[in-house]
């Protein structure tokens, strides 16, 4: 920001006049007391000094214009490629052909293929492919450097082409042309480069899109020819093993009699599968057999017909089945002339008999014949059994042999699979590479064309910006100017009248002694470096004389406690939040009375205690580091804010002491800059709370600007130095004055 500062005059100072202190003084904001920007010199200075500014301002358009009009133009064409897998399930390997995603390209990826656009092998393809270190545009040896080149190289502000070698000038400038970069929120990558030839631009664009998917397909291919190559050796390495393997298990087989029957059996385990085979089928049959004897006896047995499978297919039964069937056929044709006495008829039924007992006779012969086909297939079960028992000890005696083989095998089986699988991928890979089916995972989408307009320089912008920058510079400068050299004003500036008798001290040097005297013990006029105005006060009126000019008994003001004045102080709201402590004469109690009542604002907010008594300071006694610095270091330019603020050993109250005085006591009471201080702190706490010290010593008038709530501590309510001080700052401007009672002695422990 800029301020106005009150100049020191250097020519000798007139008389001073007397200056009447008025009754109420007029409010008076922060603006007035730490100054404010002049707008209207900062106009005026602006007004006078047009033609400097437009001056400028056309200069640097003029300059801009001319520059760009001067640069050789640069043409750009861009290429665009697409990044994403252009394998198809035809040219893809078998174990790849059950992926249906094959992996998306994220962002990481699309960065790292603009890392190989941008890669040296490409470069130098791309250089090679279009000769451009023939072209003096990228090689400056080429075509000679101008005069300003080799200045700045020399400086070190440019390119020192001489101690680079051609590759490298041709490697800059080509690097200098060209970008790659990726479009948002795609898989699309784009390719810009530059040039001073447009039909060169976008060649070298479409090249460099080229020359980048010739080395993604060069690296597919290598990557499967290695693959080739390693594979080859592989599978060599594993037919021996699988060769040895297999030796072992003959050779191991052999030694054991672990021969192998069918179905890759050993001949233990196939035997007991066959004897296991011939005990069920001997068992089957022999219960068959018995079950048909058994058939045929009960038939017998009963006198049924005998009508069974087995009776069926016995010749000698079919027969007499047939020759009982023809003589009944005979009884029953004789049986119907003849009587069943006739000879005839006795001699068929007796040949029928006959065949009925033949008949019973046969099946009886046939299940002795089941029997004992039932007991030979039981003698057969038996033999059997007993082979498998013999079979199962054999088999039993060969099972830790048999587990020894098996791991054989199993190590035989799994290098087997191996060299399988190595002979498959082998075959894919060589097919491959054989077609060149390796289709690089980017295309071009767009390809380079010459542009029509240039790209570089701007012409319209950077004439305009010159413009922009010559106006703020020039007019930036008018302004400093116009502040530094402005009149300053003091903390009373635009009341027509000195403040209350006093000036603001020069603190050019804040080393250097303040060209201050010391100060009275009393009164209101403060000895200064030269003679100050006399500080008449208003007469005072019948009402506000003391009682005791009339010769009558003065009766006592009315006094207030802390309690009171706190509530009161509370209830105001902003109005209450400053307010100053002074008293009616020194050791008053005045510096206890402030800390009490400072104290006791601070339970439930926040409190600053600052000591403007410089003529007898007294609060550094409770700051928790009494040798801090103060106010007195701060108006001098000495300390910073933050360092003059400690706490108050026995609260939550902080606290600002007036610091090393010196012989300035009089000048700091006079300061504008308390009036900052005031404010500054009025804006981080919720209470400040001023020592003023005694009434007479303190520029009452200046403080009743920085507080208009105050607090008098007497000894003597009655007294008539009591009413003099409250008249007095009732006439500087505090609208309150609350009387305390005060001690001559007091502890502010």
């Amino acid at each position: 920001m800029f301020f106005r500062k009150k100049t020191q005059a250097a020519a000798p100072q007139p008389a001073p006049r007397p200056v009447v202190i008025p009754a109420v003084l007029p409010t008076i904001s922060s603006g007035d007391m730490g100054g404010e920007p002049d707008l209207r010199s900062i106009g005026r200075a602006l007004w006078r000094k047009k033609t400097m500014i437009f001056g400028v301002t056309f200069f640097c358009t003029a300059a801009a214009f001319l520059v760009v009009n001067a640069v050789t133009p640069r043409f750009q064409s861009e290429t665009r490629l697409l990044l994403e897998s252009r394998e198809n399930v035809f040219m893809r390997a078998d174990a790849d052909k059950g992926l249906t995603d094959r992996g998306t390209i994220d962002q990481e990826a699309v960065t790292s293929q603009i890392q190989l656009v941008l890669s040296r092998d490409v470069a130098r393809e791309v250089i090679q492919k279009e000769n451009l270190d023939k072209l003096p545009e990228f090689d400056p040896a080429v075509g000679g450097q101008s005069v300003s080149q080799i200045l700045l190289g020399m400086i070190g502000l440019g390119r020192d082409v001489s101690s680079m070698s051609p590759e490298e000038r041709t490697l800059a400038a080509y690097y200098d042309r060209v970008n790659a970069y990726a479009i948002e929120k795609s898989r699309v990558i784009g390719v810009d480069f530059k040039s001073a030839n447009p039909d060169l631009a976008a060649r070298v664009a479409n090249a460099i899109a080229e020359a980048y998917l010739s080395s993604l397909r060069s690296a597919k291919t290598d990557q499967t020819r290695a693959a080739s190559t390693w594979l080859a050796s592989e599978i060599e390495k594993m037919r021996v093993k699988v060769a040895d393997a297999e030796a072992k298990i003959e050779a191991y087989r052999s030694q054991s009699n672990l021969f192998v029957g069918s179905n890759n059996t050993s001949l233990p385990n196939q035997q007991l599968t066959e004897i296991n085979s011939q005990i069920a089928a001997a068992r089957g049959q022999k219960a068959d057999l018995e079950a048909r004897a058994k058939q045929l006896r009960e038939l017998v047995r009963s006198g049924q017909p005998i009508d069974s499978s087995d009776i069926a297919n016995s010749e000698s039964m079919r027969r007499l089945t047939d020759q009982g069937a023809a003589l009944r056929a005979q009884l029953a044709e004789q049986s119907t002339t003849l009587l069943d006495q006739h000879p005839r008829i006795k001699e068929l039924r007796a040949q029928i008999a006959e065949v009925e007992r033949a008949k019973r006779a046969e099946a009886d012969r046939l299940a002795r014949q089941l029997d004992n086909d039932a007991k030979v297939a039981s003698d057969r079960l038996t033999a059997l059994t007993a082979s498998l028992d013999q079979v199962k000890k054999v088999a039993s005696t060969t099972n830790e042999q048999d587990v020894q083989l098996r791991a054989l095998e199993r190590d035989a089986k799994s290098q087997r699979d191996i060299l399988e699988s190595y002979l498959v991928k082998y075959s894919e890979a060589s097919a491959r590479d054989n077609i060149n089916a390796s289709p690089p995972e980017a295309r071009i989408i767009s390809r380079a064309t010459p542009a029509i307009k240039p790209t570089y320089p701007k012409k319209l912008p950077t004439i305009l910006i010159a413009a922009f920058a010559g106006l703020a510079l020039s007019t930036g400068f008018v302004v400093a100017g116009a502040l530094l050299g402005a009149p300053p004003v003091g903390p009373a500036a635009g009341y027509g009248y000195a403040p209350v008798g006093f000036v603001q001290p020069n603190f050019a040097d804040p080393h250097a002694p303040l060209p201050i005297s010391t100060m009275p013990a009393s009164g209101m006029a403060m000895t200064m470096a030269r003679p100050l105005p006399h500080v008449a006060s208003p007469p005072l009126t019948p009402q506000m004389k003391p009682a005791a000019a009339f010769g009558a008994p003065v009766p006592p003001l009315p006094v207030s406690t802390i309690e009171q004045i706190v509530q009161s102080l509370r209830h105001a709201g902003e109005a209450g939040r400053r307010v100053t402590v002074a008293g009616t004469a020194r050791n008053a109690g005045t510096t206890y009375a402030a800390i009490t009542l400072a104290r006791s604002l601070a339970e439930g907010a926040s409190v600053v205690l600052v000591d403007f008594a410089f003529g007898a300071p007294n609060l550094s006694v409770i700051s928790t580091d009494p040798n801090a610095p103060g106010v007195a270091e701060l108006v001098r330019g000495q300390v910073n804010f933050g360092d003059i603020i400690s706490r108050d050993q026995y609260s939550q109250v902080h606290v600002v002491a007036t610091g090393n005085v010196c012989n300035d006591a009089a000048a700091l009471a006079a300061s504008p800059y308390l009036s900052t201080i005031v404010e500054a702190l009025a804006q981080s706490y919720n209470y400040v709370v001023i020592d003023a010290g005694s009434v007479a010593d303190a520029p009452v008038e200046y403080f009743a600007r920085l507080a208009q709530r105050s607090v008098l501590v007497t000894a003597d309510p009655a007294d008539v130095q009591t009413r003099s001080a409250r008249e007095r700052m009732a006439t500087a401007g505090y609208g309150d004055v609350v009387l305390l009672a005060g001690a001559t002695q007091a502890s502010v422990a």
